[in-house]
């Protein structure tokens, strides 16, 4: 489907979603000053047009256990013993892994970034160097653990 032409009204009901994609058609109605029948269908073609492409929940993961977090950097080896390794292979393959949130292919000095959720340093040590750099074609990883979140 070619891209809808995405008004100022639309921008403000992508941005009430992603506040909180929860609210009801009616609250949004009234937030933005609109028919609910109109922010409905409005909604209908952000999601058809897959400008809107899931509606996610905002988790707390230190009440689940997963109280460290940290972005992996991966550099990636793309020949090994003569076999070509795809950077989506190893990106798939990292995002396998227990404690790994989120996986995105990168240009520049790395080629893979991790986000891990891990239980505590231990886990996090477990993840990079007994599973991350055991999968074929990962050569470095460089990890940032998180301080905070703002």
């Amino acid at each position: 489907m070619e891209n809808p032409k995405i008004d100022q009204k639309d921008r403000e009901i992508i941005g009430e979603l992603i506040s909180n994609s929860r609210q009801t058609v009616g609250q949004l109605a009234r937030k933005i000053g609109m028919p609910p029948t109109t922010i409905h269908n409005r909604i209908k073609k952000l999601e058809h047009a897959r400008i809107i492409k899931n509606y996610t929940a905002n988790i707390n993961y230190k009440k689940l256990g997963r109280p460290v977090m940290a972005f992996i950097g991966i550099t990636v080896t793309y020949n090994i013993e003569g076999k070509k390794i795809r950077q989506m292979e190893v990106a798939e393959k990292v995002k396998s892994l227990e404690g790994v949130r989120e996986v995105t292919i990168l240009t520049g000095g790395m080629d893979i970034l991790a986000k891990v959720l891990a239980k505590d340093i231990d886990d996090l040590n477990e993840i990079v160097t007994e599973k991350l750099r055991d999968i074929d074609g990962v050569d470095k990883t460089q990890t940032m653990i998180v301080l905070t979140e703002i």
